[in-house]
């Protein structure tokens, strides 16, 4: 399935999630969602991103690495779904968005978390989910860089 569509996915269980667990697991699947599109983009990408899309790589798998590991059925996790980057802006675009509303979901649990253990698990994923979307918005630049260059090289 096209990143887009995974990350649209990921946006609506998000939304629709409830209780501390189904938050907690959906922003577990964007993190994941975020290494996955990461490691395709370090592996496949334009070569002025692979450099960043490592960095989200690493930096999206220690998001997944401080929430408790889900039980999730292997068919239920969206990252392995992932077929194709079609849009690599869009894709990118759409992340930085899914990265943001999961912060926001991170702190609301935060703030009503039932013991201190999830608090600070809550804090160390929100870390990560920021340091993504960094890394994100920087590659989006990037590719506006380089789409600014293109026609520049065509008329020199």
């Amino acid at each position: 399935m096209d990143a887009v569509r995974l990350i649209l996915a990921s946006r609506r269980a998000l939304a629709g999630s409830g209780g501390v667990p189904a938050v907690l697991a959906e922003v577990w699947q964007a993190q994941a969602l975020a290494q996955a599109v990461g490691s395709r983009l370090a592996v496949s990408g334009p070569p002025e991103l692979r450099g960043e899309a490592l960095g989200l790589t690493e930096l999206a798998g220690r998001g997944c690495g401080v929430l408790d590991a889900w039980a999730l059925d292997p068919g239920d996790l969206r990252a392995a779904r992932l077929t194709g980057l079609d849009d690599t802006r869009q894709a990118l675009l759409c992340l930085d968005v899914l990265l943001g509303e999961a912060g926001i979901a991170l702190v609301g649990v935060a703030s009503a978390a039932p013991d201190e253990a999830t608090y600070w698990q809550c804090m160390e994923a929100i870390d990560a989910a920021d340091e993504s979307r960094d890394r994100v918005r920087e590659m989006l630049r990037k590719l506006a860089a380089r789409e600014e260059a293109l026609p520049e090289r065509e008329a020199g």
